[in-house]
């Protein structure tokens, strides 16, 4: 009897586009990925991914203009929000243990065109962020290095802006050239380098929390609540977005040593770590000073030198840049799977869906994943771009969420002894709703611009992609 999965649509038109994939084939095409990560190697992919340059500025900024000492709440807040989501991840991931996250379950679940779109979400979501993190590495480590007398010429600083004298940003392309070599080595090698960076970078945060505790005066946090409960909630609309990049995880589903118990430990963990790190840095800052003089650049330094610290002030600039660093290695390593996973079903060049057997690494996808993201660090201004990054995390969990639904209606997937979303389908509904709501605080250019993004996406889809699409193929020799 023919599985859900794989059943034919043959009423023709707009249905040919909602066909779904079999889980079958994506398992026995994912098999060619070495099974190398554990849980705990999935929690440092996740921590690697969440806890960036933010840890040290947006507890800051977002209390001084927001929700004062009570930024804790708002991180509770988040974290609660972000914690349906994650679950629905979690059950996605344990269930379908398979490269390619949101796109891969987007395919099975509710056909191959919002597959694409999810997909094309993604692509938007992984390269823009390293990108833009690849120039805040580099500014972060021309600065590192002008403290020992090092400069470096203006024209290799920036973006391709000749009016003001920069040509190229040449550190943010040698070190995603650089991530993208490591990773090439296969995921027991960039994982490896991703786990000891990760561990320095918790080190410098806790070295900051074991000197600031030292300062902490209770006096600081009061009033708690300056900005009242409206502050409180703006603040948790501000820091949910310091917890994008837990859905990296999911990524790497196929690569993981017992997915169905391993993903879900890794994808809440990395959430319930990060929040713990989120709140105690939060907490210790708001102490040491006032929260009304933290609406500055580098308000964790800027607190540490109040207090004559300037040494840890020092070392939290290594804790950036190896925050940065982990980040980009988890966002690098999800974008090959990515589109190697896209590649996988014919709807970009299969070449990118290749595996490379000597690591066992899509070698093709990393390759263009690579470049491309070098490019837009080492070229091109990102400024007004980033905040994109945003709407593609956010499409992809409203999906993920609702997908829960149909998820657990098929038959021909088991899931038994893995981990479910609990209260469905209340849950998934509300965390969908919520995901919604986020995405209608998102500014009009935002929306406009990114519409452009998904216009691109679809006519490559409708041009190239359902033309060569395997599941679409297969359909016609049936």
């Amino acid at each position: 009897m023919e599985s859900e999965g794989g059943k034919i649509m043959r009423t023709g038109g707009l249905a040919r586009y909602f066909k779904k994939e079999s889980l079958d084939r994506y398992l026995l095409k994912d098999a060619q990925l070495e099974k190398t990560m554990n849980a705990k190697d999935l929690v440092m992919l996740g921590v690697g991914a969440v806890i960036g340059t933010g840890i040290f500025i947006l507890p800051g900024t977002v209390a001084a203009l927001y929700s004062g000492p009570a930024i804790v709440i708002s991180f509770i807040l988040a974290t609660i929000v972000c914690t349906f989501a994650a679950m629905c991840y979690a059950e996605f991931s344990s269930a379908l243990p398979i490269a390619g996250s949101a796109y891969s379950y987007g395919n099975i679940v509710f056909g191959e065109v919002i597959g694409w779109v999810l997909g094309w979400a993604l692509i938007l979501e992984y390269m823009l962020a390293v990108a833009s993190v690849s120039t805040g590495w580099s500014a972060y480590f021309l600065s590192f290095i002008k403290g020992f007398g090092i400069s470096v010429p203006k024209a290799l600083t920036g973006p391709f802006d000749p009016a003001h004298g920069t040509y190229i940003n040449i550190f943010a392309i040698i070190i995603v050239l650089l991530i993208g070599l490591i990773i090439s080595r296969g995921a027991k090698t960039s994982i490896m380098v991703n786990n000891i960076i990760v561990v320095v970078k918790i080190a410098i945060i806790f070295l900051f929390l074991a000197v600031g505790l030292f300062y902490v005066k209770p006096t600081n946090w009061v009033p708690f609540m300056p900005f009242g409960v409206k502050g409180i909630m703006t603040g948790a609309s501000l820091v949910f977005f310091a917890y994008l990049g837990f859905d990296v995880v999911s990524a790497s589903a196929a690569e993981v040593k017992n997915a169905k118990k391993n993903m879900p430990i890794g994808i809440i963990g990395t959430l319930l770590i990060c929040t713990i790190l989120y709140i105690l840095v939060a907490a210790v800052l708001t102490g040491m000073t006032s929260y009304t003089k933290l609406n500055v650049s580098d308000p964790v330094s800027f607190a540490l030198h109040l207090v004559n610290q300037n040494w840890v002030a020092g070392i939290i600039s290594i804790g950036a840049l190896a925050g940065m660093f982990t980040m980009m290695v988890s966002m690098i390593f999800s974008s090959s799977r990515l589109i190697y996973s896209i590649g996988r079903d014919g709807l970009l060049p299969k070449a990118l869906g290749k595996i490379e057997m000597k690591h066992h690494t899509p070698r093709v996808s990393l390759i263009a994943v690579t470049i491309i993201i070098a490019i837009l660090g080492g070229l091109v201004s990102l400024d007004r771009l980033t905040q994109l990054v945003n709407i593609g995390t956010l499409i992809a969990f409203t999906f993920i969420s609702i997908g829960i639904i149909p998820l657990r209606r098929r038959k021909d997937i088991d899931n038994a002894g893995g981990f479910k979303v609990p209260l469905y389908p209340v849950l998934p509904i509300v965390s969908a709703a919520l995901c919604i709501f986020m995405l209608a605080q998102l500014p009009l250019d935002t929306w406009i611009v990114s519409s452009i993004w998904f216009l691109i996406g679809l006519a490559i889809y409708f041009l190239y992609g359902a033309k060569h699409s395997l599941l679409n193929n297969q359909s016609k020799k049936d």
